[in-house]
Order: structure tokens, then C-alpha cells, then sequence
């Protein structure tokens, strides 16, 4: 409106006129032009001679027919002009666009599949885990049995046709030995350190992605539960990858630790899931494709 306004206020006001004679007379005669000085308020009145008149080809009519014409064909310019002095000052700060694609929901839903992905690994490499654990473990699980086992003083010596009979012990270690042997062959120590780096460097950079991308399509951070929740997992992620090298030296300490911060890790990644499910509601509602 303001910038209606103003537009109006200066196409009313007629230009100047260019004097092409040397001598100009200001007289109170009958038969001189009147026009009116909309900035004087007393109402005075500027009597211009009718040589000079004659001479310029001013007519203030004229001008206001034009100007108001102008202004009917161009209702749409002065309104998108007019608009922003009607919207919410805080709609000014507010992030409107100028990051593209970034502020859209496609963007806002890498967020959400990537982690939703990441849990699935953390299960993954938790089995991977445990498994390596097992290699480690079944061992002396068969040196404690072959403590257990008594030699057997042998009267006659066993005939082909009947082999001696092994007793449970034997039965349970040659079990637990063959077990041992296809745990060794699925290399799950190669494969647990190599599925716990990927899901360390992707999820520090999808944990620092998902707060980045809020930024992005609201203009700030939003502290709850869920940003609590991925701010302690992605801790938990960097401190039981530091205890890899004391695992490596044989530490039990530093290996009964990783297992009590990843079982932590997984229990956090659960009860964050509802959160994030409301969160994915909320970017389907406020946000548009792409």
C-alpha cells in the first residue's frame, strides 16, 4: 500500500516545464493558467502568462488520465511490491528458500532411511561380534574340559570290529573343536572390525548430516529427546572404537567394556526410533517435493 502510495504521489506531480523564452512574466491577469501548489497549505495561486502557455505543451489533465491508466494495467506488480510490508517479521529470518533442494523433503528424508539402515548394520555387527567373541571363547571352553578328562588305563587292547567307546567329555570337546574350526572360516574378526568402521565413519557423518539438515529447513535445532539420543550415540560409537586398540593387546577390561557400550548403543538407537518416526510425520506435513 505504501508503495502505492508513494507511485501515485510522483506520477501526479507533473515534470518541470522547459522555458524556451528569455522573459517570463508572473501576472494576476484573468486569462492566465491556474495550478494549484499541493506543498504550499495556504492555498496560493501561481499565475503563469498566457505567452508562455502558449509555448509549453503542459496539460495537468492529461497527466492525471495517464497516470491512473498506468496504475489500472499494473495491479499486480504494486501488490507483490505492497506484500511484504503485511507478512510477520519473523518470516523475514526464517530460512525461505535460498539453500534449494537442501531445505525440500527429499533431502529431509536421507536423514531417516540412512539411520534406519545404520540400526539394521548395528544389529549386524553386533553378530559379527559375538561371534568373533565365540572363536575366542570356545577355546578355553575346551581347555577347561581336557583338564577334566582322566586318562583310562587300558586292559586289552581294543579289537577293529569295536572301537572304544568315547566318553561325554570326549563327545563335547571334539564338538566344541569342530565348531571351532567353521567359526575360524567365516573370518568374523576381519569382518566385525570392518562392519564397526563403515558403521563409525557413516554414522558420525549422518549423525551431524540429520541436525544439519533441520538447520537447514527451519533455521535452528530443535533440543529433545531425540537430538539427546543421537548426541549419545554417536559418542558411544567414537568411545567403544577407541577401545579397539587395547582389545587388540589382549585387554578383557577394554573388551567386556566395547560390549557394554555397543549393548548401550543399541538400546538408545531403539527408543529413539519413535521420536524419529514423529519427526518423519512432521517433514511429510511442513515440507514439499523435491
Amino acid at each position: 500500500m505504501a508503495a502505492t502510495l508513494t507511485l501515485l504521489k510522483f506520477s501526479v506531480l507533473p515534470p518541470k516545464p522547459i522555458h524556451t523564452h528569455t522573459h517570463t512574466h508572473i501576472h494576476t491577469h484573468t486569462h492566465s493558467e491556474v495550478l494549484p501548489v499541493l506543498s504550499n497549505p495556504t492555498k496560493r495561486r501561481l499565475h503563469v502568462s498566457s505567452d508562455e502557455s502558449s509555448s509549453s505543451s503542459y496539460n495537468p489533465q492529461k497527466l492525471l488520465n495517464q497516470t491512473i491508466r498506468h496504475m489500472k494495467s499494473a495491479p499486480l506488480p504494486l501488490a507483490a511490491l505492497a506484500l511484504p510490508f503485511f507478512l510477520d517479521p519473523k518470516d523475514a529470518f526464517a530460512v525461505g528458500g535460498e539453500f534449494g533442494i537442501l531445505e525440500g523433503r527429499t533431502f529431509a528424508l536421507v536423514h531417516p532411511i540412512v539411520m534406519g539402515g545404520l540400526f539394521v548394520y548395528t544389529l549386524w555387527a553386533g553378530y559379527l561380534g559375538w561371534q568373533w567373541r565365540r572363536v575366542r571363547t570356545i577355546q578355553n571352553e575346551i581347555n577347561e574340559l581336557k583338564k577334566q578328562v582322566k586318562p583310562v588305563a587300558v586292559t586289552e587292547p581294543p579289537t577293529p570290529s569295536q572301537p572304544p567307546t568315547p566318553s561325554p567329555l570326549d563327545a563335547k570337546i571334539q564338538q566344541l573343536t569342530e565348531e571351532r574350526k567353521e567359526l575360524i572360516k567365516g573370518s568374523y574378526r576381519d569382518k566385525h572390525f570392518n562392519a564397526g568402521s563403515i558403521l563409525l565413519g557413516f554414522g558420525v557423518f549422518e549423525a551431524v548430516g540429520g541436525g544439519v539438515n533441520t538447520w537447514f529447513r527451519t533455521g535452528k535445532l530443535f533440543p529433545g529427546p531425540h537430538l539427546f539420543a543421537g548426541t549419545a550415540i554417536t559418542v558411544l560409537w567414537a568411545a567403544a572404537a577407541a577401545l579397539v586398540p587395547s582389545m587388540q593387546k589382549g585387554s578383557e577390561t577394554a573388551r567386556n567394556l566395547h560390549i557394554a557400550l555397543n549393548v548401550f548403543n543399541v538400546l538408545l538407537f531403539v527408543w529413539q526410533i519413535p521420536t524419529g518416526i514423529d519427526i518423519v510425520f512432521k517433514v511429510f506435513e511442513f515440507t514439499q517435493w523435491p
